[in-house]
């Protein structure tokens, strides 16, 4: 069904919402269902006002949203940023619900953000922040309610502090069944959940190349944003094979059409701490890695990078979204126009959220599964959703996004159908 396009503005949850109203329209989703998608189911506002080890006096603002519970409780990261906003948050909420519904695990979609620069504190006063923040959001988090994890600002040290935050107040040595998930293994965690997101991206890739007939040895690979998602996917395509042309992270970019050494490029940073006077790659800017020749793109670095002003741009192939909402919907329609194959990021990058599954059922159960058997399960997972959408799109004669966007809706508004109307 045709839908009439009413372009957006640059913000995840404009974006969120624009992609929803396609699906509402080609599915025929009911209104009384788009008045539960439209909108989060809660929103958490905290204001907190911590003395920091440092002896400064930190006042900050933070953000839960629980965006839809209909398939289980609420999973999303913790974002820390000094720029997040709600808006922000209910955006990516809403993504979480797509992505954990088109995934299969049984998860709803939440979010959380901290309006704090992560950058410029020192590690013990991040600590105060996180477990300030946590003790502020104690009675939103919990197995059944919503299920915190690392996102852009926060790692695996952090989540290991509010686990232990939880257990604290509770009197107890761990905490009864698992409040957050991207733990330090050693606290609960699971083993390859840090790079669960990068090596789904590239088995997302490797999935795609099969389809398309493009032979991952010959390629060549921009990944745009040099994180944990991004610098999983490129060292773990570039061991598929791939050449690695060009690499950026927020500083700047790294391009060699003979291919950047990965390993040299590991040591470098090790030494220097950045990507700055890497001597085997010339020095450029971020939109020159977004349109260089090249086969795959990666844009693992934030949302709204890809827009109608560079789209035109960008050569490659495959556009694999390892960042939440990097595409803007008219850079969509121009891409898909000129025949590319956008990878969706609720398809894409959904290898976190499954591990993070995983891990809530080891933790669950008091087991522990090894990375060999993690991995096994990413890539089944993985290849299995990719081939269910694919197909999807194929039989529906739609785009991947379209094709994942469907599937994942019409998940939500079964379950929502399933429950029922009253309290």
């Amino acid at each position: 069904m045709s839908t009439k396009t009413i372009m957006p503005k640059s913000t995840i949850l404009e974006t969120a919402l624009f992609n929803l109203e396609q699906v509402a329209g080609r599915l025929g989703v009911d209104s009384q269902f788009m008045e539960k998608l439209s909108e989060p189911k809660e929103v958490i506002n905290i204001s907190a006002n911590p003395l920091l080890p440092s002896g400064r006096k930190l006042s900050f603002k933070a953000f839960i949203v629980r965006h839809n519970d209909a398939m289980g409780p609420a999973k999303g990261g913790i974002r820390m940023n000094h720029n997040v906003t709600a808006e922000d948050i209910t955006g990516l909420a809403m993504e979480m619900t797509w992505k954990t519904s088109l995934i299969g695990v049984p998860f709803g979609g939440g979010k959380s953000g901290i309006c704090v620069d992560a950058a410029s504190l020192s590690a013990a006063d991040k600590e105060a922040v996180l477990r300030s923040f946590t003790r502020a959001a104690r009675r939103h988090i919990g197995p059944e309610i919503y299920i915190p994890a690392p996102d852009m600002g926060t790692n695996e040290i952090d989540m290991g502090h509010i686990r232990d935050c939880i257990a604290y107040s509770s009197g107890t040595s761990i905490t009864d069944g698992c409040f957050v998930t991207g733990k330090p293994v050693i606290l609960g965690g699971i083993v390859g959940r840090r790079e669960a997101t990068g090596k789904g991206v590239v088995y997302s890739i490797l999935a795609a190349c099969k389809n398309l007939g493009i032979d991952i040895a010959n390629a060549r690979v921009a990944v745009q944003g040099f994180g944990n998602v991004g610098s999983v996917a490129a060292f773990e395509i570039a061991r598929c094979g791939a050449k690695v042309v060009a690499i950026s992270d927020i500083e700047g970019g790294l391009l060699n059409t003979n291919g950047i050494d990965m390993a040299k490029l590991a040591a470098h940073i090790s030494q220097t701490g950045s990507m700055r006077d890497f001597r085997e790659a010339e020095t450029v800017d971020n939109n020159s890695v977004l349109t260089c020749d090249c086969e795959i793109l990666i844009p693992a670095a934030s949302q709204s990078q890809i827009t109608k002003k560079n789209a035109d741009g960008i050569k490659a192939k495959i556009i694999a979204e390892g960042a939440n909402a990097p595409t803007m919907p008219e850079a969509d329609e121009i891409l898909n126009l000129a025949g590319k194959c956008v990878i969706p990021d609720i398809l894409c990058n959904a290898g976190g959220v499954f591990v993070s599954y995983l891990e809530y059922t080891q933790e669950t159960q008091r087991e522990q599964m090894t990375l060999s058997q993690v991995e096994s399960r990413l890539k089944e997972r993985m290849d299995t959703k990719f081939a269910e959408v694919l197909n999807y799109a194929q039989i529906k004669m739609l785009n991947l996004r379209q094709a994942a966007m469907d599937k994942a809706v019409s998940r939500v508004v079964d379950a929502l159908e399933a429950r029922g109307f009253l309290p």
